[in-house]
């Protein structure tokens, strides 16, 4: 398949003179402001590559009917640089100077806590598939929906593995290293939160530098306390300078769990450095879930690996799954009138590809869990929760003497 973008591609300043061209009264024109360059630029291209899958797929099954009439669909893009305050900017733009309606996410917590208030203050209802932190739903935002888990799960399974194993759980030890954005503090919440529930002790708990750069500092305080459970959350920068400085420095720890580190592909990248390291992810392609779109999720899977050459990663699999959400809503509504796609977004409940949708009243998914690859033999496979595991985890982790 070749795709054909029926997005609008704009990589404009923001300064950029000129406006969008007038609507077409046969499209809906989404807005999306994703990180195509800075620090999140490689999960940002994710982001719009799963945007633009859905909008292809959806604009060759006829589009989306609104009441007795058939509209196709088409994104707005801009490029935020990963930087929340320009973030913020492009959705005032997106919705003032281009007259965009509906916004899907940017890429990351700290993006979508930016932009949130402006489409809150608008009406511009925003359905975003890559903001998990728990504290945005916390805000009594109205516009805003979230297709994904959030924080509070992404590294429970790592807890409750380590627990589930050991004849005292409350001997176990654990270091933690975490960015200072959003997400990644509110997973450090979660994680606190789970090791209380065991009686685990909290031995290190420690911020990344900004940079994503350097933890030698954390791995020198790993090396001399000598904790159970590693784990570490700094987006995919974060999760490969974990990866390979562990390695260099020889630390052994018999648990390593991370976020992104599928989305960073140390499997790929680190070779036999990164194996049985676990890794925190919304979806896996040997998922049981399906839907009329694009089938199964192995058939997703398939389908973005021809279009793009590369295997699917889960936030490109959100991404589509949010342009899934909006199509359905505006069938719903019967309208294109933003409050009433609010509300049928309120009361959105279906079955996808990507996992059950459904939204609280604080615009939250509450039934999907999230899952636990683990790298075995130079591949990630699903290890937790255990209904769905695709191999049995292979623990403790060797010391490197013997891997």
């Amino acid at each position: 398949m070749k795709l054909k973008f029926g997005a609008l591609v704009l990589m404009a300043a923001l300064t950029a003179a000129g406006s969008v061209r007038a609507e077409d009264p046969a499209t809906i024109r989404l807005g999306a402001a994703v990180s195509l360059s800075g620090k999140y630029s490689t999960n940002g291209v994710f982001t719009r590559n799963g945007y633009d899958l859905a909008v292809a797929r959806i604009n060759e099954r006829g589009g989306v009917k609104v009441g007795d009439k058939t509209y196709k669909l088409e994104i707005v893009y801009y490029d935020d640089e990963s930087t929340p305050a320009r973030g913020a900017q492009l959705a005032e733009r997106l919705i003032q100077q281009d007259g965009v309606k509906y916004l899907l996410g940017p890429y990351s917590s700290g993006l979508v806590e930016a932009m949130a208030p402006v489409t809150e203050k608008y009406g511009v209802p925003m359905v975003e598939a890559n903001g998990a932190a728990i504290s945005l739903f916390r805000k009594g935002y109205k516009y805003l929906f979230a297709v994904l888990s959030t924080t509070d799960q992404y590294l429970k399974g790592a807890v409750d593995l380590a627990g589930s194993r050991s004849a005292d759980p409350s001997k176990l030890r654990i270091a933690m290293a975490f960015e200072n954005d959003p997400f990644s503090q509110d997973v450090r919440e979660g994680v606190t939160e789970d090791a209380k529930r065991f009686g685990m002790k909290i031995v290190v708990d420690d911020k990344l530098p900004p940079d994503l750069n350097d933890m030698s500092a954390t791995l020198t305080k790993v090396k001399l306390l000598k904790p159970d459970i590693l784990i570490v959350s700094g987006h995919e920068k974060g999760a490969e300078t974990a990866v390979r400085q562990i390695a260099d420095q020889r630390v052994n720890v018999p648990m390593l769990a991370m976020t992104h580190c599928d989305s960073a592909q140390i499997a790929e990248k680190h070779g036999k450095i990164a194996e049985y390291t676990l890794c925190a992810a919304q979806w896996a392609p040997s998922l049981s879930y399906s839907d009329e779109l694009f089938g199964k999720a192995s058939e997703y899977a398939a389908l973005y690996e021809k279009t793009y050459k590369e295997p699917a990663p889960y936030q490109a699999a959100e991404s589509s799954a949010a342009v899934q959400v909006f199509a359905d809503a505006f069938a719903r509504a019967g309208s294109l009138d933003p409050k009433a796609v609010r509300d049928a977004l309120s009361q959105t409940n279906m079955k996808t590809f990507y996992g059950p949708i459904r939204f609280d009243e604080t615009g939250k998914n509450v039934d999907k869990p999230t899952i636990l690859y683990q790298v075995q033999d130079g591949k990630y496979v699903v290890v937790y929760p255990e209904k769905w595991a695709e191999a049995k985890l292979r623990t403790p982790t060797p010391s490197w003497d013997k891997r």
